[in-house]
């Protein structure tokens, strides 16, 4: 009954259902695009997306799909869903590729000095013979893996990068068999070996450095507490995490981390929240303020009542966030998806034409490879046509690497997420790394984005009684300088009817009476407070102006700076506030803004973003509030900022979990860094291919320098991404 409240829920809200889950078995970027492919065909889902570089998979649906329909889809192309996280899956991995990555060098390295010294100081007895075993046991036990990820893709029809392997290591092997069989073929039998060691040591560089480049989201992880000391009746008891429900009352020693979201009812303490913010400064919290999990405790012991718990936590909303930002695609990879979709088929075809080719015409080719063997030693010397079309055939196999096309987008992702959330920044929508690093305008609100969202009231002409309704008013709304009226009166009144209209104020009922607290009529009377850069809030009764509020909210620290350095990168910041033309000159004036426009209505902000898309600009829009939601949502990149409503965070594509506009500043160069590196990636993947397989075609590279080259790509790209935490 549970789960079908939360689908009706679900459906009567028209919430999209998300959901991100662990792929099993996926070698390269062929294998992740096919797993995507089944995962849109299941009945509502409306995307779907896959990341090679963290094993995890992501979709958005109409309706709840079942972990058994996921299962059932994955299977039916060849690969798996796990349960476990996507760090166990990949610890596990890593320990599988470190084990064969051993077993394969101690048979292939004792293998390698024999052929060398077999080929140039004295001929090994039952040489062929030992290459027969020792590579039957490289290739097919060691390599069990790979054939197994060639033979999923074979017989669903499809190709990937273990499909290259298997048939390079394979034919090598069976020219090791045919020269025991007494046949006049050149044996490749130790270079079939070979090929499958540097294959799998590839591998297990490629997942090292790959749990490296995701260091952030495994730190966050590492935050998650598995026990909380819940106070009870019976004292003080360590309780699994999964236990800790809504309400508990839970002791955080000093030096111990923060297990739950809540609210501090006894105590104060610095509290450390540089993981999770990005602030490296600790914050004294004292009383009735709220805690984010995984934030350290520093000084004092204090008490917290649980306020979220499970994925509710803000920290598990965080790291589901990150995770759903690399599991999705930005618009570049689709050049790169469409040439892997067809890159390993193309290469098996150019590899078996351009044997061909050589077995053919061999004699009219071979004054080019006696000229050409003068530069490229490695050129094997045979007169029989049918070995050096084999030679051909495992080099240009071998060559090709659909790899480091399919790393080099997600890599990079992983490596510019994570970064961001280093900095406070959760980029909840991949797209926004490409199209921020072109921003050429930022709209910002100013209370709670340029300003610190702490208003407090300097003025006012109320009285007592006016006061005591205007604060129970005012704690009916979610504006930020609604808490500040608020703060003016502890004592509750009952308040009935109370609507809020965005952009303008608050209406409601007190004692048949309608009261409205918001914009004033006239801003020409309070041009004096206007002047001076202060809100002015009127309070209206049966519709007669009956006083006013005078609030004053700070200018955020790091505000002036933000907007200097957005000049500097030839960005234009603009202010949109619903505040007075007078406020808002006295703000912008303050903070070295040229441009901005005042008594905007929610509506509105959305037509200036229009207005500024329809000159050819790239618009950021940094907002807050409510009013802000369409805007955030209508710009090309939209930016929360995290104390905001959840409406307007649900809006917007990157979120700043704390800090003001600094932070803009800090995405755009994110943005710029990490779309610099996937340009690179892609460019030297399609260098390294568009050299390397035409010279292995023409016979000028030999399979193991192949192999060498084929795994350095990969591993260059990985390494290449992380460049962008420089």
């Amino acid at each position: 009954m549970a789960d079908q409240r939360t689908m009706e829920d679900r459906a009567v809200k028209n919430e999209e259902i998300k959901k991100t889950f662990t792929v099993t078995g996926m070698t390269c970027a062929t294998c992740a695009r096919t797993v995507e492919k089944a995962l849109r065909k299941l009945d509502g889902v409306k995307f779907a997306a896959v990341n090679l570089a963290t094993s995890t998979g992501f979709i958005v649906a109409e309706r709840e799909i079942s972990f058994e329909e996921i299962r059932k889809a994955v299977e039916e192309v060849g690969y798996g869903v796990s349960t476990e996280s996507p760090e166990d899956v990949e610890r596990k991995r890593y320990e599988e590729s470190k084990r064969n990555l051993i077993l394969a060098w101690l048979v292939t390295a004792p293998l390698a000095l024999l052929m060398i010294y077999h080929m140039f100081v004295s001929e090994v007895p039952y040489f062929t013979w030992i290459e027969v075993f020792a590579g039957a046991f490289v290739t097919f036990y060691v390599g069990r893996g790979m054939i197994r990820g060639a033979w999923i893709a074979l017989t669903h029809k499809h190709t990937n990068m273990d499909t290259l392997i298997f048939f390079g290591a394979v034919t090598s092997w069976v020219t090791a068999v045919l020269d025991s069989a007494g046949l006049p073929v050149m044996s490749f039998g130790a270079i079939g070996a070979m090929i499958v060691a540097f294959h799998i040591t590839g591998r297990f560089i490629e997942s090292y450095l790959r749990d490296r480049a995701s260091k952030e989201i495994k730190a966050l992880l590492k935050l998650q507490a598995k026990e909380a000391r819940v106070i009870t009746d019976e004292g003080e008891v360590m309780m699994p995490i999964e236990a800790v429900k809504e309400g508990f009352i839970v002791l955080v020693k000093p030096g111990e981390r923060i297990p739950v979201d809540g609210v501090i009812v006894e105590g104060q303490s610095s509290i450390d929240e540089s993981v999770v913010t990005g602030e490296s400064i600790p914050v004294l919290k004292r009383e009735n303020d709220e805690v984010i999990g995984g934030s350290l405790n520093v000084s004092s012991p204090i008490k917290i009542k649980v306020t979220k718990v499970g994925e509710d936590t803000f920290l598990s909303q965080m790291i589901k966030l990150i995770q759903e930002a690399q599991g999705s695609k930005v618009p570049i990879q689709a050049l790169a998806d469409r040439i892997t979709m067809w890159f390993v088929p193309t290469i098996i075809a150019l590899a078996i034409a351009s044997a061909l080719v050589w077995y053919f015409n061999y004699e009219r080719f071979l004054p080019f490879v006696e000229k050409a063997r003068e530069i490229f030693p490695w050129i094997i010397q045979t007169s029989d046509p049918l070995t050096f079309s084999i030679f051909v055939f495992v080099a240009t196999i071998v060559i090709a690497c659909p790899c480091a096309l399919g790393l080099a987008t997600p890599m990079a992702l992983v490596t510019g997420t994570g970064l961001a959330a280093k900095k406070g920044l959760l980029i909840r929508n991949a797209e926004a790394i490409q199209t921020s690093k072109d921003i050429g305008v930022v709209l910002t609100d100013k209370t709670g984005t340029l300003t610190e969202g702490s208003p407090k009231v300097v003025n006012h002409n109320l009285s007592d009684e006016l006061v005591r309704i205007v604060a129970s008013v005012e704690r009916n709304s979610n504006h930020p300088l609604a808490k500040a009226i608020s703060e003016l009166s502890q004592d509750v009144i009952e308040i009935e009817n109370v609507e809020e209209i965005p952009g303008e104020g608050v209406r409601a009922l007190y004692k048949g009476e309608e009261y409205f607290v918001g914009k004033p009529l006239d801003y020409s009377r309070y041009e004096s407070l206007l002047e001076e850069g202060k809100t002015v809030v009127e309070v209206r009764r049966n519709g007669e102006v009956v006083g006013f509020l005078a609030i004053e909210d700070p200018i955020r620290e790091d505000s002036p700076e933000a907007v200097r350095r957005l000049k500097g990168m030839g960005i234009e910041p603009v202010m949109i506030t619903g505040d007075n033309e007078k406020t808002a000159r006295a703000v912008a004036r303050r903070l070295g803004i040229e441009r901005f426009h005042a008594g905007v209505k929610p509506s509105e902000k959305l037509d200036l973003v229009r207005s500024y898309q329809a000159q050819e600009k790239k618009v950021a829009m940094v907002g807050d509030g409510m009013n802000d939601a369409a805007a955030l949502k209508g710009a090309d990149v939209g930016i929360a900022i995290g104390s905001g409503t959840d409406l307007a965070i649900d809006s917007a594509d990157i979120i700043i979990t704390k800090g003001g506009i600094s932070k803009v500043v800090d995405a755009i160069e994110v943005s710029r860094k990490t779309f610099r590196i996937i340009k690179q990636n892609l460019f030297w993947a399609f260098f390294y291919n568009v050299i390397a397989i035409p010279m292995a075609m023409m016979g000028l590279l030999h399979p193991v320098i192949a192999e060498l080259a084929m795994a350095f790509s990969s591993i260059t790209v990985t390494l290449n991404s992380m460049r962008v935490r420089e």
